[in-house]
Formats: C-alpha cells, structure tokens, sequence
C-alpha cells in the first residue's frame, strides 16, 4: 500500500463511500476485489453486500 490518503465518508441515506487504496476483506480475512473507489451498503438492503446496489432507493 502507498502512502496515499484513504478516503471515507458517509452519504445521507446512509451509503459509505472509500475511495484510495484498502484492502477490504471479510470476517474470515478473504480479501474482497474492488475498485478504486467504491460504496459500501449502510442499510443492509443491498443484494450485493457488501457494496451498495442501490436498494435504498425501492419503495415498500
């Protein structure tokens, strides 16, 4: 990894948004691929967890 500032922020509905160089893996350790910015999901309604799908947006 370089020195690069990561950079992590939440958007109002409640996505979290990384952008720079991270290594994101799971609960065992399994490193996820990604790019170099992504969304993460902040509601757990995404198919596609742990990233963001949109989901937040459909209505009940």
């Amino acid at each position: 990894m370089s020195n690069k500032k990561v950079i992590i922020y939440r958007k109002s509905k409640g996505q979290i948004v990384v952008q720079g160089e991270v290594k994101l893996t799971n609960e065992e350790g399994k490193e996820i691929q990604h790019k170099d910015r992504f969304t993460l999901c902040g509601c757990s309604k995404s198919k596609k967890l742990p990233f963001c799908d949109g989901s937040h947006k459909e209505e009940i």
